[in-house]
């Protein structure tokens, strides 16, 4: 802790010596060398990967607390609050990278390599192949029916937007006091986000089995359940940080100036929002 003043708060709260980091690189440890060894078909694979993931929950539970602990006991400053917002800011920006890397592999597949194996084709390598999009590939003998936007995509999107508008009059209510709207419409954004999760675990199942989608099916399979599978682990990591963020206002966590926590929430719910607007409109809408 900085020096300050005798009764004067500490300009940079520093926390004591943690066992909490070595935890999570043990768990990630357990985590990388079991899914090898589970590759790899050694019968300790699979219960390495559970040891180190029961780890990982122990660690997020310890280290999260201890952080919680600390922000209720008001030992942050306002230069920690600033630190956990760059924190909070650059790891959105990898998750933009993140998104952007898979993204730019649709644009190239789409608009670079189908065309170019079009051009193959004109000197009679594969003289059966369609360059369009969604393509078959030249290899591909099992038919596909490409997913529509009109249905299950489209009430995704309407969820999706809706839960933003929720959080969005959940944040106005913490910021005004109002704890019970706060509650209500707090609760009514994770209810979305999992009926979010649910739709799209149905349509992956009705694509699996009636449109004979899957990840084979060539690459409009992978960028397909590549783009929207991490989507939808980003929701339920996202609907899993409001939940927390729920059960912290029930136990009278957070007021009009200190709330920090659940800002982060909301700004990566918005950011999942704001990536599937562009998976709707590229990956569904623009077949």
């Amino acid at each position: 802790m900085s020096a300050a003043a005798p009764g004067a708060t500490p300009s940079y709260y520093v926390p004591q010596p943690s066992h909490w980091p070595i935890t999570g690189s043990v768990a990630l440890l357990l985590m990388g060398s079991g899914a090898a060894f589970w590759f790899n078909q050694y019968p300790a694979g699979p219960w390495m990967v559970a040891i180190g993931f029961a780890f990982l929950l122990v660690m997020f539970f310890g280290w999260f607390g201890a952080v919680i602990g600390e922000s209720e006991g008001r030992l942050y400053s306002k230069r920690v609050d600033t630190s956990f917002r760059w924190s909070m800011s650059w790891f959105i920006y990898s998750e933009v990278m993140f998104f952007a890397a898979f993204f730019g592999a649709l644009f190239y597949v789409r608009n670079i390599s189908v065309p170019d194996l079009g051009d193959i084709v004109g000197n009679g390598i594969w003289p059966n192949y369609a360059a369009q999009w969604p393509t078959e590939g030249p290899y591909l003998t099992a038919p596909f029916t490409p997913i529509s936007a009109i249905g299950i995509p489209l009430i995704n999107t309407l969820l999706l937007l809706s839960s933003g508008v929720t959080l969005t009059i959940a944040h106005h209510a913490l910021k005004a006091g109002r704890r019970q709207a706060l509650k209500l419409w707090l609760f009514l954004t994770i209810v979305l986000g999992f009926t979010f999760l649910g739709f799209q675990a149905y349509e992956y199942m009705h694509l699996y089995h009636a449109y004979n989608l899957k990840m084979t099916t060539g690459v409009y399979g992978s960028t397909f359940y590549m783009l929207t599978g991490f989507h939808g682990f980003h929701v339920f990591v996202g609907a899993t940080m409001l939940t927390v963020m729920l059960f912290r206002v029930f136990k009278g966590h957070f007021d009009a100036d200190h709330h920090f926590a659940f800002e982060a929430a909301a700004w990566y719910w918005h950011f999942v929002d704001v990536v599937w607007l562009l998976l709707f409109v590229l990956v569904y809408w623009m077949v």
